[in-house]
């Protein structure tokens, strides 16, 4: 259970750590760094079986039947991105303690702090494809609100919808990719996936869902073309920005390729596609890096350079270049993490983040200095520091590729020019900031040291940065090994983690890129010049045109078909119909089965008559809105004949309740609106509707005949059978409503609840003064609650309701269940308002229909969620017998809970829009003169 709870504990700290704001600011940093350090314990057992390449996996089913499950597993490539996700982000909460002012709304920052990493965790940890996509879209949703935390600034919120409409568009790429996968593989667990790579990859489909995939992978890492969203999501706030790109968010496109590597890499188009994306991504985000003035804006673009130098070496399909790029992802956090927290010190200090501005801090900031000095020169691959072993297996790998011909050059000379652009804008990160004369008009001068602590993350990550660096094979040996023998899916080809490994071509390719890139630097002023000649792309602009482009197309389509007529639309629905179904009427080429018709006797020809005629004289006269009600009514009635005449009584009881509360809803609504309805539709537009009519009612009879009169075999024999055995119950209908298809259930109360508490929003301030007569002449009668009614409706309550406790216990064996008993239910209380007013009924009910409706979605929940608890899919039900005095032996079910949850669901929602409804009239206020019972 330690991998479920690894992934639960920050969305748990997320909801607990809120509240120990009112200790203050340390109190809520310190609850929320509880989770980490527990999932951190949690993760350390299981270490040794992760070394000797094992695997850990905690399973549940959910949903086996279209392969989703609750399964999580531990290797070592999950392992490596879960520690840096912790630790980091541990760091990360202790930094933005001291970072953010006391004014900030600190709880609304730390709970989705604590939601962004437990989804990054969910990624990492996820055993199944589908699992894993849900969590990679909450990191879409809660980078979001991370990043627009400064609500106040439009920078913040436009950066955050960009990157929430990029990596949103990727994820619903990703998600079209999974499901091809899944059909290919026949399954979604991911160690199915992982050994089915030979499948998938000789498969037609590869090509389709490599693409989509790598979109999805490409645009949560800021690939080229993707890659500007990125530098614009460094308007959040900068522990967000230390965050975001060093261990999450877009080290999870990163962890995609790397975690289906074995499955789908090794293939011509994987190299092509990865590797010049990557080559790409890595030479733009360099030399944009260059010319930035905003601190921030240089890290940020350097982040998608070094995403991008990742990105290549896992294009290039070698082992070793597989292990170079796991090594960087590493080294890469821990160096981006340190320098986004120290210019985020420096723009605390000084009030600004222009490095035209902050020069000369290093006599103001000795320790800050020193800790940022080191980070940027591990970024520039100094030596002795960790940056330049991953740069040094990099530019080894760009030498071994293999390439035909001139392109063998390509790889090496990309990979050395993207080192010089490196040092280069890294030396004037170093320079420019900490040298270059003095501060010129600072909004806080002089500047200073940040408080103590506030420095004690950076220097943990510059610390790593130097132990790496010099002794790589202790510190980070064994966690790369593991992480690299799990990305590969077998053996680990031998690589060296040394300081240096003699005078070789990738040292002299590390010395060129070094001096090339201090030259650049001193050179800087003519680089300037030349990159000035260029007008410079705006991204954001170009993404806001083109949103804007998009809307305004949305809004002119719309309003080509969104006219506010309802019979335009139904008449657009019926002709999709009419035309999407013709060719698959005329391929049936018989109308009439081999099975032939069935006779027809004289009942049930009398109750399709009456149907028939009924239906016909509701659409005839339904501008004489009363009469077409009643006869609407007919039809309802003689369709719960034809349920009763062909055995369905269960239908017939439900469809009988739904007629009662139907009418009732629909004569409210005709209270408040005419009874009549003009003449508005000209001819030409009737006898059309009528030809559609009739295409339609044709295209279904010919429908229905080809399918009844075929030989088929029903999968109502499936239910027949195991009604009884596997879900204790002789009622066939209940045991599929509650049991076999209760997932269905309850995501229909669910909606149920939903547009009744919709219906309720809308109306609940809402008030219509009704017609004062009928619309012939006759006024409203002034007895609202005429006498014989409330004599007749009163002792009908509790008649109707041991009806409907009886309906509701008899449901698992015989006609009945939660859902007809709750309707019972709603028409025996729904009478009494009409009897005796909305006041008096109220005064005597005094339930509330809010509090109803939770609590049968809460029983419904509880008796779905109580199988987990047993290692069962959720909502498995089980039964027993009990043997009582008198009573004898009767059954327990444990659906009984959940049907249970279905009426009470019912009788909320059904009340609550029809109480709603009532209350919106101001005769509603008048009380009844009926004496208290």
């Amino acid at each position: 259970m330690s991998l479920p709870l690894v992934v639960l504990l920050p969305f748990l700290g997320a909801i607990a750590a809120p509240l120990f704001a009112q200790g203050g600011r340390t109190a809520i940093a310190i609850a929320s760094s509880v989770p980490a350090l527990i999932a951190l314990a949690a993760l350390f057992p299981h270490w040794a079986t992760l070394a000797d390449g094992g695997v850990v996996l905690h399973s549940f089913e959910w949903l086996p039947a279209i392969g989703i499950s609750f399964s999580f597993r531990l290797d070592g490539l999950a392992l490596m991105f879960a520690l840096l996700i912790l630790i980091i982000g541990l760091l990360i909460i202790i930094y933005a303690h001291y970072y953010l002012k006391a004014t900030e709304n600190v709880r609304k920052f730390y709970s989705l702090l604590l939601c962004f990493k437990g989804s990054m965790l969910g990624i990492v940890l996820s055993g199944n494809l589908l699992l894993m996509l849900i969590f990679w879209e909450i990191t879409s949703l809660t980078s979001f609100l991370l990043i627009s935390f400064w609500t106040h600034k439009q920078d913040a919120r436009r950066g955050a919808r960009m990157a929430l409409a990029v990596t949103g568009g990727g994820g619903l790429a990703l998600l079209a990719g999974i499901l091809i996968i899944g059909n290919i593989v026949g399954s979604f667990e991911l160690d199915d996936v992982l050994a089915a790579g030979d499948l998938i990859k000789a498969h037609a489909m590869y090509p389709v869902a490599l693409t989509l995939v790598l979109l999805g992978a490409f645009t949560k890492s800021a690939q080229f073309p993707f890659h500007f969203w990125l530098p614009h999501a460094m308007q959040a706030p900068t522990p967000v920005s230390a965050y975001l790109h060093s261990a999450t968010m877009v080290k999870a496109g990163i962890f995609l390729m790397a975690r289906l590597y074995p499955a789908l890499a090794g293939t011509e188009l994987w190299f092509y596609m990865v590797s010049f994306t990557g080559m790409a991504t890595l030479l733009i985000g360099a030399y944009t890096a260059m010319f930035k003035h905003d601190l921030k804006g240089l890290l940020a673009h350097s982040t998608v350079s070094h995403l991008g130098l990742i990105t290549l070496l896992f294009g290039m399909g070698t082992k070793l270049a597989a292990v170079a790029a796991l090594f960087h992802v590493i080294n890469h956090a821990t160096f981006k993490a340190s320098l986004f927290m120290a210019a985020g010190i420096i723009d605390h200090e000084t009030g600004t983040r222009d490095m035209r501005r902050i020069n000369g801090l290093w006599r103001y900031m000795p320790h800050t200095a020193t800790l940022a000095m080191v980070a940027a020169s591990s970024m520039a691959g100094v030596p002795l520091l960790n940056g330049f072993l991953s740069k040094e297996m990099f530019f080894a790998e760009s030498l071994a590729l293999n390439l035909p011909g001139l392109w063998a050059w390509l790889p090496p000379i990309v990979a050395t020019l993207a080192g010089i652009f490196a040092v280069a804008y890294s030396a004037r990160f170093i320079h420019d900031v900490f040298f270059n004369g003095k501060p010129v008009n600072l909004p806080i001068y002089p500047p200073h040291e940040p408080p103590r602590y506030m420095k004690f993350p950076v220097e943990i990550l510059v610390f790593a940065c130097i132990m790496v660096g010099m002794f790589p094979a202790i510190s980070v040996g064994p966690l790369l090994f593991s992480a690299a023998q799990a990305t590969l899916g077998g053996a680990v080809p031998d690589y060296q983690l040394a300081v240096m490994h003699g005078i070789n071509l990738p040292l002299m390719m590390s010395l060129a890129a070094f001096v090339g890139g201090l030259l650049m630097y001193s050179q800087r002023q003519r680089f300037f010049d030349f990159h000035a000649r260029f007008k410079e792309v705006d991204e954001k602009a170009i993404f806001e045109a083109l949103l804007m482009r998009v809307e305004g197309f949305t809004h002119r389509l719309t309003a080509r078909i969104e006219n506010g007529s309802l019979q335009r639309y139904a008449m657009l629905m019926v002709v999709s119909v009419i035309a999407v179904s013709i060719a698959p009427i005329m391929e049936l080429g018989i109308f009439v089965g081999s099975n032939g018709l069935s006779p027809i006797d004289w009942p049930t020809a009398l109750g399709a008559g009456f149907l028939i005629v009924s239906a016909l004289a509701t659409a005839f006269v339904h501008r004489e809105r009363f009469t077409a009600l009643v006869l609407l009514s007919v039809v309802g009635l003689m369709v719960a004949l034809a349920f009763a005449r062909f055995s369905a009584p269960d239908l017939a009881m439900t469809q009988l309740s739904v007629e009662v509360v139907t009418m009732v809803l629909l004569m409210l609504a005709l209270y408040y609106m005419p009874s009549w309805t003009p003449i508005e539709t000209p001819k030409t537009r009737r006898v059309r509707d009528i030809v559609l009519a009739l295409l339609a009612g044709t295209g279904m009879t010919l429908i229905t005949l080809a399918m009844l009169t075929q030989p088929f075999t029903s999968i109502s024999e499936f239910f027949l059978e195991n009604s009884k055995p596997g879900g204790g119950g002789t009622n066939v209908v209940n045991v599929i409503l509650v049991d076999f298809r209760g997932f269905d259930t309850l995501g229909e109360i669910t909606v149920l609840a939903i547009a009744a508490m919709g219906i309720y929003a809308m109306l609940k301030n809402t008030a219509l003064t009704p017609p004062p007569g009928d619309g012939q002449g006759h006024t409203w009668t002034r007895d609202a609650y005429p006498l014989m009614l409330k004599q007749v409706a009163r002792p009908m309550l509790p008649m109707a309701l041991m009806v409907s406790a009886y309906i509701f216990l008899r449901g698992h064996n015989l006609p009945g269940g939660g859902f007809i008993a709750g309707l019972i239910t709603s028409v025996a209380l729904v009478i009494q308002y009409v009897a005796n007013g909305m006041i008096w009924t109220q005064d005597r009910v005094g339930i509330k229909y809010h509090n109803v409706i939770g609590l049968g979605l809460l029983f419904a929940t509880i008796a779905g969620a109580a199988s987990l608890a047993f290692s069962y899919p959720f909502l498995t039900s089980t039964f027993g017998y009990i043997t009582w005095p008198v009573v004898g032996k009767f059954e327990v079910a444990s659906a009984l809970i959940f049907d249970l949850g279905v009426y009470l669901a019912v009788i909320g929602a059904t009340m609550l829009i029809l109480v709603s409804i009532g209350r919106i009239s101001p005769h509603s206020a008048i009380k009844s003169t009926g004496g208290k019972s």
